[in-house]
C-alpha cells in the first residue's frame, strides 16, 4: 500500500484489489475432482443444467484463483470517495468505520442495494485523516465487520 498524496482536500493511496494467495497444484487438482464428481453426480441424477452450471463455476473459480491482482487508486477528496473510476458521494454513504485489527479496514455502508458495504484497505498513517474527512462530512460511524462469508472463504483459500 502506498500513499500517494495528503493533503487538506485530497486523500489518495494505490492497494491492491484483493490479498493474492498463491495455491499450490494440489489445489487446483482437489478442485478438478470436485468439478467432476459433483457435475458427475448431477448427470446421473439427470440435472444437466446443474452439471453445466458447476463446471462452469469451476472453470472461472480456477481462472480467477490463478489472477494477480490489480493496483487500484483509492481517494477522498471534497466531494466522496473514489475508487478507481467509480465516485460514491458523501450524501450517499450513510455510515463508516475503520477496522484497527486484524487488518486495517475502511468500511462503507452506501444507498445500493447489491452489496451496500464496500471495505477498503488503509495505511496507519492516513487513518485518523480519513476519519476526521468523514465526520466532517456529517457521516455517522458505525461499527461494521467483514461479513461471515468473507472469513470462511478466507478460510478456504480463496
Amino acid at each position: 500500500m502506498e500513499v500517494l498524496e495528503n493533503s487538506n482536500e485530497k486523500i489518495s493511496w494505490t492497494a491492491l484489489e484483493y490479498e493474492h494467495k498463491d495455491r499450490s497444484r494440489d489445489w487446483f487438482w482437489a478442485l478438478g475432482v470436485i468439478i467432476v464428481a459433483t457435475s458427475a453426480a448431477a448427470i446421473i441424477y439427470g440435472n444437466y443444467f446443474f452439471a453445466i452450471l458447476i463446471i462452469m463455476s469451476g472453470l472461472l473459480l480456477g481462472f480467477y484463483a490463478n489472477k494477480i491482482p490489480d493496483t487500484l487508486e483509492y481517494e477522498i477528496n471534497e466531494k466522496g470517495v473514489r475508487i478507481k473510476d467509480q465516485l460514491y458521494p458523501f450524501a450517499n454513504i450513510k455510515s463508516f468505520y475503520i477496522q484497527v485489527s486484524p487488518k486495517m479496514l475502511l468500511f462503507f455502508k452506501t444507498e445500493r442495494v447489491f452489496m451496500p458495504i464496500i471495505s477498503i484497505p488503509v495505511d496507519e498513517e492516513i487513518a485518523e485523516t480519513i476519519h476526521n474527512t468523514f465526520t466532517a462530512n456529517n457521516v455517522t460511524e458505525e461499527e461494521m465487520k467483514e461479513h461471515p462469508s468473507e472469513k470462511i472463504m478466507d478460510t478456504l483459500g480463496f
